[in-house]
């Protein structure tokens, strides 16, 4: 399985009409890529505790995770003009963002990713 993880910071000022515009064009390339086995959206939770939480360089308040059975479907989704869509809004939206994608397998075969 592939996961497509973006975090994102919206930039400071997004009215309403614009964050609503995003989560149309998030919600629309959810409901109109095939291939896509799940897509999640979250935002951050701050604990508190001393630790990781104060060590990170960037706010990043949400989260996408998109996941897909393969290679080939992580380019069929990149490929829609719904995901074009989405990133041009989210382009816009956008003081900081990151996009990267992953193999994920559970944690038994993990051995398959790190080698050894």
């Amino acid at each position: 399985m592939i996961a497509h993880v973006i975090l994102f910071k919206p930039r400071a000022g997004l009215s309403a009409a614009e964050r609503g515009a995003v989560l149309e064009a998030l919600t629309r390339a959810s409901r109109d890529i095939p291939g896509i086995r799940s897509f999640r959206i979250g935002k951050r939770v701050r604990h508190g505790l001393p630790g990781y939480e104060q060590m990170m360089p960037e706010d990043f308040e949400f989260l996408v995770i998109i996941e897909v059975d393969d290679l080939d479907a992580l380019r069929a989704y990149l490929a829609h003009p719904s995901h074009a869509a989405f990133g041009a809004h989210f382009t816009q939206s956008s003081a900081a963002a990151l996009a990267y994608d992953y193999e994920v397998v559970d944690v038994a075969d993990a051995i398959k990713l790190v080698g050894g």
